[in-house]
This record gives C-alpha cells, structure tokens and sequence, in this order.
C-alpha cells in the first residue's frame, strides 16, 4: 500500500504507506472545514486512490445517521473487524460520500472522558500543556483527538505501515497530534491550523487585531480572555508537529507573533469545480436564479425592480457581525443609497441566525404572485431573537425597513439548503443570480465564499485582511476588469473608509456595459481556475515531505 510524493527539499523520491486526516468536520458539515477536506479529497483519491483515510467523530446515531457516511465495506474491514480497541473505543469504517468517496473511519469517544484528568497529567509532564483552565468544549475535542491517535496507532500497527504522515486540522484535534508524537515518533505529524483560537478571540471581543498585532503576546492574551487551555494546546502542536501549515500569508503572520512560530509551509485551500454550471447551462441557472431573487424582492417591498436592470448583490456566510465584515457592508450599501443610483439594487445578506419560521405571508404572496409589499420588507424568515440580532437592528438603524430606497436590503437567517420555506433552492443554485457578491471581512484566514463566487462568474469583492484576497493581490493584478476581484483596504482604524472604498466600487460596476461585465465575467472565472486543487496540492506535499524527512531523522538518532 504505497504511494510516491516528491520531496522538495532533497529532490528525491519518498515512499509513503498511509496519509492520515483528522478532523471534527469530517463527515460532519459544520463550517469552512468541511469545504476544505471535502474539496480536497477528490484529488487526493485520484492520485492515491484508497491510501489516505479521513478520521472523523462519531457524534451520529441509528435514529440520526450521518448523511455524508455509508458504512460499506472498505479495505479497512479487516483491521476493524478483527481489532479490539481499548478504553471501550468503537468505530465504523466506510466511505465519506463525496467527490471521490475516500475512506472514512467514525469513532466514538464518550468512554475516555473517564481517564481524562490521567491524560492531561500526562500531556503537562510530556509537553507543558495547560489543560487546568478548560472549559466548554475542550474535553470533547481532546477525547475525540486522542481517540483518533489510538485508531491511528491501531491501524498502522496491523498493517505494518512505515511510512506514515498523521495530519491533524485545528485546535479541536492538536491533543491527537500530541498523542501521537508521544507514542508513535515514527510516525511523521502535520498540524493546520485554519484560524488561530486566540486571534479569533481577541477579534470576537471586539478588540483590534491587526493595528496592535506585532505588541500582542499570544500567552498573555489568552489568559487576559480566559482561553488558555485551547493556545496552550493549539501552540503546543505548532511547535510539536514535523510540519505546521496553515491556509494564507495573512494567518501566517498571525502564528507567528500569536504562536511564536511561523508555519513551515502555506497551504491555501483550492476547490473543486464539480458545482459550478457547465457552460451550456449558464444562461438558464441565472435566468432560473434571478426570477427567485427578485421575485421575493418584489413580494417584500413592492418595487418592479424590472429583470434586466436590477443590479443583485449578495453576500453570505458565517453571522459573524463584526469578523465577516457585515457591519461595514451595510454602512456601505447605506451610502450607496444616498447617492440616489441611476439603476435598482438589491442586496441580500443570505447569513443563517436563530431563525423562528419563514414568513407565512411572504410564501403565500409569492405562491400568489402578488407583489403589493408587506410590512418589515427586510427579512424573509422571523427571527426568534428580532430585537436582538445584530444584522436586523443595524438594518432597521439605517432606515432600510421604512420609506423607498433606491438600495434595498433583504436579510434571510436561514440555511439556504432547498428547504427553507421561501427560497426553496440551495445557495449554489441562487448564487448565478447575483451581478456581485462582497464579502468585507475582517477576521477570515482564507475566504471560500468570494472563491466560489468567482467559480460561478459573478465578480467579488474582498479585502485584504482575507487569506483569498491577500492571495489575488499577490498574484494578480487587482480589480474587476482584471481579475473579476476587487481587493478593497481595510485596517483597524477606520471602517467607515472601507464602506467608502465599497460603496464607490459596486457604484462603478452598476455603470459598466453588457459587454465589459461579460469580460468581468470570464476574468472572474480564469482567476477561480488557478485555486483549485490541482494547483494547491503540490504544498500539500510539500509539508508532507518536510515532516516525513524529520521523522526519519528521528528515527536515525533513535
């Protein structure tokens, strides 16, 4: 069972038996890290079919399996049928279904909450992790991460495997790294992480990350915002693993002063374009997408907004207010309202919240056909928490609910899955509709959504505190005509220049011809061919290489 990667460091070629991945979105579709290991998995089958094998927590039941794992038989039933593990672990081995199928192993974790307080005595007295101060959600992902190294070590002990890379993705599994490295030092150890836990921290309490970053110390901000058992041990692995990685120059910078090392290699996150529209299919997904999106516009507010002149905006993601950059857009969007545009514009903020129920009386208008508007024309759904949600009041504080407005802004907190009441159609299928989509952010380490965006033709708009759009400005010449991205600036001190910057950009495309936004168009598209997967894996193994050459010498000391 072996596969080749090419060292890039002595130029020559290592022999590989296993590549494991671990990660708590494996199988399990929670956030960006699914985006990245379920994208990625289809190369790496192609090029090593059936020799890496994704690990992921069992959190599933008969009553509620996982839609994403068919328990099938695989070249792992031997192992997991003839292997008793201990501390009472079970597993089940299948495929992830996905692009490509690879292997997946489930495994349960519950039985080594029992011995925990044993395992962190020993992780302090072996590596100086603080795991006193834990709290939330630390004990689960350690009992699943040192889970997941048992099954490691199990799975290469019967197959005799001797060249092994154990790959593990973020915090939430850096203990099974530990583990690993403490009992398996043959074993080569690759750690990424896609977001610092105390960088994400440090902005989720508002403070200024970027300005302040070369003063922050990353130990003592954990312990000023009660996080220091997840840095002790996210920082720990950074500097434990053969090969630390993460997703872009942005985030890297952040390990470094936060971390105190900096990754060995970056390894920004490609795609697979399996869901993008075939050419022949693109005329029909938008005409398909925009009749939707300006449909339940009409029905909200009673405006015409006529077919071919309603300029659609969207933007989407995780409803992280401040970190995804919503409170610029919408500051933005406002100042794009006062200049009283020549053409309408709609703007939806598709971000999932606590949502309570669709509205009723949209679905019945829109069932109808009625276009009359109704009260609240601002939200699709009814919020549980309506005068709380931070996306609703900034909305309603500048004026977007009340009145006519030649910008109007929709807010849908739902999952757009298909199966949300009033759209009724997955955000892939929606999103040809939109002439640009504009994600501001703040905090994003990499930035999938301007990505997938730019895959389906529809220009973007980023900044350059994201990973995605740190690497178009290296690697392109920057703005819509260019590249189908425009990379506005945004720094702590002034974010009413950013919605400045933003407002002024979606103001020059409104005005641009048929023609040029069909050139944008294409540019966006050539910009989404150079980030997938097949131009993005060569870093990837790249770590691999660097790991696998520390671990053999280790073991030549040993």
């Amino acid at each position: 069972m072996q596969f080749e990667i090419y060292n890039l460091m002595a130029t020559k070629k290592k022999e590989l038996d296993l590549v494991f991945e671990t990660s708590w979105e494996v199988c399990n579709k929670i956030g960006g890290i699914y985006t990245v290991l379920s994208t990625k998995a289809k190369t790496m089958q192609q090029a090593h079919k059936d020799k890496v094998i994704f690990i992921g927590p069992d959190v599933w039941t008969d009553s509620k399996p996982s839609p994403w794992f068919t328990q099938v038989r695989t070249p792992l039933a031997k192992w997991a049928n003839s292997t008793v593990l201990p501390e009472g672990i079970t597993v089940r081995t299948g495929r992830w279904e996905i692009p490509g199928r690879p292997l997946a192993v489930l495994v349960s974790f519950d039985s080594l909450y029992a011995t925990k307080d044993a395992f962190y005595g020993h992780m302090w007295e072996r590596f100086g992790v603080d795991s006193l101060h834990a709290y939330g959600d630390y004990d689960e992902g350690c009992a699943f991460a040192r889970a997941a190294a048992i099954v490691i070590e199990s799975i290469v002990d019967y197959m005799a495997a001797k060249s092994v890379v154990a790959h593990f993705d973020e915090w939430t599994t850096a203990m099974g790294l530990l583990a690993v490295a403490d009992r398996m030092p043959d074993v080569a150890t690759v750690f990424t992480t896609h977001a610092t836990s105390i960088g994400r921290s440090i902005c989720g309490n508002g403070k200024p990350l970027y300005d302040y970053l070369h003063a922050y110390d990353g130990d003592q901000m954990a312990r000023e915002l009660n996080m220091e058992a997840k840095h002790s041990l996210e920082k720990t692995a950074a500097h434990v693993a053969d090969a630390f990685t993460t997703v872009s120059e942005v985030t890297a910078r952040e390990c470094e002063q936060l971390l105190g090392k900096r990754p060995d290699v970056v390894t920004p996150n490609g795609f697979e374009p399996d869901f993008v529209p075939a050419p022949n299919r693109r005329a029909a997904a938008r005409r398909n997408a925009r009749k939707v999106l300006l449909d339940v516009g009409r029905a909200l507010t009673g405006d015409e907004l006529p077919d071919r002149d309603t300029f659609v905006i969207i933007s989407s993601g995780r409803c992280e207010f401040r970190n995804k950059g919503l409170d610029v857009l919408l500051d933005a969007l406002s100042k794009l309202d006062a200049e009283k545009t020549d053409v309408p514009v709609l703007a939806y903020i598709m971000v999932p919240a606590w949502v309570q129920c669709p509205r009723p009386e949209l679905r019945q208008a829109l069932d109808a056909g009625r276009y009359c508007g109704m009260p609240d024309p601002v939200l699709t759904h009814w919020l549980n928490n309506y005068n709380e949600d931070p996306v609703n009041n900034r909305i309603h504080s500048l004026g977007f609910a009340y009145g006519r407005h030649s910008v109007r802004v929709v807010y849908v907190p739902s999952y757009l899955n298909g199966e949300d009441g009033i759209f009724n159609m997955p955000y892939y299928s929606l999103l040809p509709g939109a002439d640009l989509t504009v994600f501001p952010s703040y905090y994003e380490p990499w930035g999938y959504t301007p990505l997938e965006s730019v895959a389906f033709g529809v220009p973007t708009l980023t900044t350059n505190l994201s990973g995605f759009g740190q690497w178009v400005d290296d690697n392109f010449a920057v703005g819509f005509e260019s590249c189908g991205v425009e990379v506005v600036g945004r720094t702590d001190a002034d974010p009413q220049a950013t919605a400045h910057g933003i407002a002024d950009a979606i103001s020059k495309l409104i005005k641009v011809s048929a023609e040029e936004r069909a050139a944008i168009s294409e540019a966006a598209r050539a910009t989404a061919a150079q980030a997938t997967w097949a131009h993005f894996m060569p870093d990837y193994d790249h770590a691999y290489a660097l790991a696998l050459e520390k671990a053999a010498g280790r073991i030549k000391k040993a």
